[in-house]
């Protein structure tokens, strides 16, 4: 599945639908039920946990009303300031997201070539809204990238202060529920060689106590890669991560746990991608995708 391919602002990219191209290049489990269904009496009457219910405990209750809203910040054009070029395909990404996460039951809301302070204020206003019948929140930032930082049309903003809104001590309606943020940017100007595998064939296929939380608890990065790395966008298709991302999704998104969806989102960009380009310098790469989380339960979107 190798796209060919090309770099923003670097010799031999273009903006065919056969470029392939990078996302910034700055001028500087599931558990086993029991075999029971309901919870079993010891000899003094008292109830005992069944299997589900030791494994219900280490899952995210989506119990609610609404899975939740997610926010698709989708930058395509940029100040010439900047020195950012145009990231042809980001669209085709927006829209696949958009129809992914709505099918998983996201109330689904595309912003497109956002400020930095418009990217502040739109995840300030949303960390400010009422959750409470929510049973999580999602947000996807589709835009050229450094490490740490995030482009608006206008400038970098640091992505820790888009994602902060949302800490516990800010964000009281999704406490102890999951916030993922999804991020398809470069976080650097390395580039991926690879290394040759002799791997074979690839094969697609009681009472809560009162307790504290941590203000980080329950959040999940999803990376489009790894930190100091360019990350690959092909004009005509979308990004590879995307694609990977929203392909898995559609197969596996009501049925695997959140890491093991990630995780085959990882195996498929690893091994299905790889960069074709005139210029030398760029032909050939690999990308893998990075997945930081701070999650206290696992997560399945359908329960």
């Amino acid at each position: 599945m190798a796209d060919d391919q090309g770099c923003d602002g670097e010799p031999g990219a273009g903006d065919s639908a056969s470029k392939d191209t990078v996302d910034a290049k700055p001028d500087r489990s599931s558990f086993i039920p029991s075999l029971f269904s309901k919870k079993k009496k010891n000899d003094s009457g008292q109830s005992v946990k069944t299997t589900r219910d030791r494994a219900s405990s280490y899952q995210y209750n989506m119990n609610f009303e609404k899975v939740g809203k997610c926010i698709i910040i989708n930058n395509k054009n940029f100040d010439k300031v900047t020195g950012m070029g145009v990231r042809n395909g980001t669209d085709k990404d927006a829209e696949a997201l958009f129809k992914c996460f709505r099918n998983l039951g996201f109330d689904v809301v595309v912003y497109n070539d956002c400020s930095c302070a418009k990217m502040q204020d739109l995840l300030k206003q949303a960390s400010e809204e009422d959750h409470t019948n929510s049973a999580c929140f999602a947000c996807i930032l589709l835009s050229h990238g450094e490490e740490n930082l995030i482009y608006g049309k206008d400038g970098v903003t640091p992505i820790k202060d888009l994602t902060a809104h949302f800490r516990g001590d800010r964000c009281r309606t999704l406490l102890e529920k999951p916030k993922l943020f999804f991020i398809q940017a470069c976080r650097g100007t390395e580039l991926d060689d690879g290394v040759q595998a002799d791997s074979g064939p690839i094969n697609d296929t009681d009472a809560n106590p009162r307790y504290k939380i941590p203000v980080e608890a329950d959040f999940l990065f999803a990376y489009s890669t790894v930190p100091g790395y360019y990350s690959w966008r092909s004009p005509g298709r979308g990004s590879w991560f995307v694609q990977a991302l929203c392909s898995i999704l559609d197969e596996h998104g009501k049925d695997l746990e959140i890491m093991q969806i990630l995780t085959r989102v990882n195996n498929r960009v690893a091994r299905h991608f790889e960069s074709h380009s005139d210029d030398p310098h760029f032909h050939e790469k690999k990308q893998i995708p990075c997945v930081v989380s701070m999650l206290t339960k696992e997560l399945y979107f359908c329960q």
